[in-house]
């Protein structure tokens, strides 16, 4: 039976959306990101009685009420600890506000007898006028907010406490809708970047993004591009919208060139396949589908991994654990460690698989290892679910760097594939790429993808058409198709030199003895040194050298003429820094 039984056609499932959303409206409930804000809620509020009566301020009453522009008809208050409360924020925790004003709506239609919670906001929405009393108030340029809080549920929330009746407020603030918005941290990844670029010293390398560079350091079209993109201005095509499920034309090429022209699974008509915005939005529509047709199912991810893949999946709502891959000691593959850690995940896990050069760690199983790795997914029912960033760009072959996916699909296994064309053939700002869900029968692909086009209409409608063109021409002219194996040939091949000049810098100048091996058996354009957070801060604080702080650092960004540079810096940062 196909593992996507329950993916049915377009129209027969919206009746049964329609009755999941009226059942939800009927009986509202907290999600995690709810249930988050709620718990933060309750620990303000906790906090907030824990220094009232540490700082003896419960005999406090209110006061100003109409300088700071509000007006509180109290009938009878709940408890002396509400009064107190009232006033500790008019003068003190104006800060609170914004956020607590842009949740009190939620709280007042999804769980009314968090009552406590929402008293807490309503004076958190009080305070905000103690922020700048002498401030005009004006029914023209300010928000306006009125909360009406009812009894009951204080007394059993606080048991030795007097219930009095109703508290009835009305706030008139300058105040933004969004000031509860905190500044998110920068990305780990293209922050190095921002902090590169504000570097003035000469020595400087950036070794962080995993972008292509020339000997020079200098960002590379490929020349089989520039040709394609000739071609398709010399035809003068147009830039109407494409289908939802991408151009019919990449996405025949693409699925053949992942799964071979004559694999079986081409013939067969067993793939579905959509493009997607690169491989960050084919893996982000793949979580959709698990999400809404895999419900509570797991996914399995290598640890380390991409920084992105939690985020995707958390962004998604899907769970997730770890499965051992790195083993420090070796700067090797925990084939072992891995092996257990899927043999223990629940059954019909999907187990997120890096196809060809893992990211971060450079580091793939052997074919003997993926022979095993198939076996125990298929004996614990799981979905093997693969991540295809750099087929061709890792070994220079398409092929080879295809053969662990095409393993998968050969032993007649379901699957999915999300692939990306911004690596091998250098397309990063195009974002260009596909979801590929191999299933059991040309019927459940269909019907795959149907569900695959509704899920990205309402996310982004439909991809953007330039690189999808460009790449339907490359992979699709044999002329053009030698040229970019070519050009991939020559960038892995410089990859691969640059990786051997470290290496051989790094046995020359370090006298210790240590094995600087494991950085000719990894793969890719990604080393792992094997370099802690402290150690990788000293490369950049003291030899400008930019990297992600967990040691991973990009070859693609190195030249032969800085590898004996880069080695000074690691024996450095291994040696002299704990």
């Amino acid at each position: 039976m196909s593992r996507f039984v329950a993916v049915s056609q377009d129209l027969q499932d919206q009746e049964e959306a329609r009755e999941e959303d009226e059942a939800e409206q009927a009986n509202p409930s907290l999600d995690p990101h709810e249930n988050r804000q709620h718990n933060q809620i309750q620990r303000e509020a906790q906090a907030l009685a824990s220094f009232l009566e540490d700082n003896d301020m419960n005999h406090l009453v209110l006061s100003d009420r109409e300088k700071v522009g509000c007006f509180v008809n109290i009938n009878d208050l709940e408890t002396g600890w509400v009064v107190s409360t009232i006033n500790f924020y008019l003068a003190k925790m104006p800060k609170y506000t914004g956020w607590v004003l842009s949740t009190i709506n939620f709280y007042m239609v999804k769980r009314p007898e968090y009552i406590v919670s929402i008293i807490t906001m309503a004076l958190a929405v009080l305070s905000l006028t103690s922020a700048a009393p002498s401030a005009s108030i004006s029914t023209n340029d300010t928000l306006k907010a009125k909360v009406k809080l009812g009894s009951g549920s204080l007394s059993s929330c606080f048991p030795n406490t007097k219930s009095f009746g109703r508290i009835s407020m009305t706030v008139a603030v300058n105040v933004s809708r969004f000031e509860g918005i905190t500044m998110a941290p920068p990305d780990p990844i293209l922050g190095v970047s921002e902090a590169f670029k504000a570097d003035n010293d000469e020595m400087k390398l950036n070794l962080g993004v995993g972008a292509y560079r020339t000997e020079e350091l200098q960002p590379y079209v490929l020349n089989v591009v520039k040709k394609a993109e000739k071609l398709m201005l010399e035809k003068g095509e147009n830039k109407e919208y494409l289908p939802i499920e991408g151009l019919a034309a990449f996405n025949k090429v693409t699925a053949e060139l992942l799964f071979g022209a004559d694999g079986p699974v081409i013939k067969q008509q067993k793939v579905a396949t959509v493009q997607g915005l690169s491989g960050t939005g084919s893996l982000r529509l793949a979580a959709a589908l698990i999400e809404r047709y895999f419900p509570g199912a797991k996914v399995l991810i290598s640890s380390p991994s991409w920084g992105n893949h939690k985020n995707i999946f958390n962004d998604a709502r899907v769970p997730w654990s770890e499965y051992q891959y790195y083993d420090p000691k070796t700067v090797g593959l925990d084939f072992e460690g891995m092996i257990a850690d899927i043999k223990a995940a629940p059954e019909g896990s999907f187990i997120l698989l890096h196809g060809c050069a893992h990211n971060p760690t450079g580091i793939d199983p052997t074919p003997e290892q993926w022979e095993k790795i198939a076996d125990v997914i298929q004996e614990k029912n799981h979905i093997p679910f693969f991540d295809v960033a750099y087929q061709g760009f890792a070994s220079g072959s398409l092929d080879a760097d295809a053969s662990s996916v095409r393993l998968f699909a050969e032993r007649g296994m379901e699957l999915l594939v999300a692939q990306s064309y911004s690596k091998n053939l250098g397309l990063y700002a195009e974002r260009i790429g596909a979801i590929n869900v191999v299933c059991s029968s040309a019927d459940t692909a269909a019907r795959v993808k149907s569900q695959l086009k509704r899920l990205a209409r309402p996310m982004y409608s439909n991809p953007p058409i330039h690189g999808a063109r460009i790449v339907a021409n490359v992979v699709g002219d044999p002329t053009l198709f030698n040229e970019w194996k070519e050009e991939m040939e020559m960038m892995a091949g410089r990859i691969k030199n640059v990786r051997q000049k470290l290496y051989d810098s790094l046995t020359a100048k370090d006298n210790s003895g240590k094995d600087w091996s494991f950085i000719l058996e990894q793969i890719g354009m990604f080393s792992f040194t094997g370099l802690s957070k402290s150690q990788s801060d000293n490369m950049t604080n003291k030899w400008h050298v930019y990297m992600t702080k967990d040691g991973r650092i990009s070859l693609a960004g190195l030249s032969l003429a800085k590898c004996e540079y880069l080695a000074d810096a690691i024996i450095d940062s291994y040696h002299n820094v704990s």
